[in-house]
């Protein structure tokens, strides 16, 4: 079967609010075999929502709509879908109750244009809502499938997990899964011709690599009948991909650089502390980001002047004085001090200029030092050249500072 989802709304044509109702959608119909050939946006206005109706019947099986649920006068899309199938509407008892309960547990009273939601398409399947007042429906006509949901996220993602996804799963004989690998540490053109005779010959699954702001994905998705098991033609290809490519393949799916850093301490029992100077805290923050991360992240400093380095982390003066705040001797023993102050395992320390100001022509803009070291006498420290804005610098600092932790966990440099 395939698929068109129509977003109603103004404020989406304005880019005041992103369509993410589409993109969620849209993953969640490929999970179920169904293809999903067209995105369109219409405003608030019945004849041109009518207009994208009458295209869309021409070329899909499914036709899905969100927003323009609400009680006021610009929210047409039931109004509307009716028109344009010559179908009544119809006052839904059980919605006209829920939406009055919904009031009265919230000590407000009902408005007279709030019963306006509780109106559907004569012959409608009612879809309740438990996160708001619009309820949403799914209609059959003339072997057209119409499915009516609300806008906002939070009530539209429940309706389609609890209804939607249970009543297309009845009507598909297919199912698609993907799976993607999250890939840092290697450029794309690198990555391409590593795997270049597998992207030639691919058929199922198909291999999509996406480049993406400053990491590198590759989604391997497989298509098969509902009986099957895709995941018995993903892995094969996933194995071949993984031999090409190492230790630049982190994760997958939900992974992210410092989800799989935080996995790996916990294994490992190891506690880590952070020093940052140019990254102001990021990866302090990226890592207390992941839950379960009180197990062994113990303290994170921002050393963003001399003073502080030397009066916190115990970094010379002499040190700075002979070699600048930005170089492989301060970052080392910025690292050894965050170490020794906090207690720590494992220490990463960041120097660095982010710009835009700053840089000169034998430390120019960009230029980062990132130390990583355990309380055991394992210490690497590394420079690097990185390009872009200061918020770009700073972001591939703290990405490289955690890979740097993630390689060192999995070659056991750390012990």
């Amino acid at each position: 079967m395939d698929a068109e989802i129509i977003g109603v709304g103004s404020e989406l044509l304005l880019g005041q609010i992103s369509n993410t109702d589409a993109q969620y959608i849209s993953q969640k119909l490929s999970q179920l075999g169904i293809n999903v050939f067209y995105h369109t946006v219409v405003g608030d206005n019945s004849k041109r929502l009518k207009k994208a109706l009458e295209i869309a019947v021409d070329r899909v099986d499914i036709i899905i709509t969100t927003g323009g649920l609400g009680p006021t006068m610009d929210d047409i899309t039931k109004e509307t879908i009716a028109e344009f199938l010559g179908i009544p509407l119809e006052l839904h008892q059980p919605s006209v109750d829920r939406i009055e309960n919904y009031f009265a547990k919230r000590g407000r009273t009902i408005s007279q244009n709030n019963y306006k939601q509780a109106y559907f398409p004569k012959g409608s399947i009612i879809l309740s809502n438990n996160h708001g007042t619009a309820p949403g429906a799914i209609l059959e006509y003339n072997n057209k499938i119409f499915i009516i949901l609300p806008g906002p996220p939070r009530e539209l993602q429940p309706m389609f997990e609890e209804h939607v996804i249970p009543y297309l799963e009845n009507r598909s004989s297919e199912k698609i899964v993907s799976r993607v690998l999250k890939i840092y540490g290697i450029g794309e053109s690198d990555m391409e011709e590593k795997i270049k005779d597998l992207l030639i010959d691919q058929s199922n699954p198909t291999i999509a690599p996406l480049a993406g702001v400053s990491e590198l994905s590759i989604r391997l998705t497989a298509k098969t009948s509902r009986n099957e098991d895709p995941f018995k033609l993903i892995q094969p290809i996933e194995r071949k991909i993984r031999e090409r490519l190492g230790d630049v393949v982190y994760g997958v799916d939900d992974d992210t650089l410092e989800s799989v850093v935080v996995n790996l301490l916990i294994e490992s029992g190891k506690t880590i502390a952070t020093a940052e100077s140019c990254t102001g805290g990021l990866i302090a923050e990226r890592i207390t980001s992941i839950p379960g991360a009180s197990k062994v992240f113990l303290q994170g400093i921002v050393s963003y002047s001399n003073q502080s380095k030397i009066e916190i982390l115990k970094v010379s003066k002499d040190t700075i004085a002979k070699y600048g705040a930005v170089s492989r001797e301060t970052a080392e023993e910025m690292v050894k001090g965050i170490i020794k102050t906090s207690g720590a395992d494992i220490g990463i320390a960041v120097t660095g200029i982010a710009g835009p100001g700053g840089g000169t022509k034998d430390k120019p803009v960009g230029l980062v030092y990132i130390a990583v070291a355990d309380n055991k006498g394992f210490l690497t420290v590394n420079r690097y050249n990185l390009l872009g804005d200061r918020k770009r610098v700073q972001q591939s600092s703290a990405s490289i500072a955690l890979d740097s932790i993630r390689r060192a966990l999995l070659n056991k440099k750390i012990d």
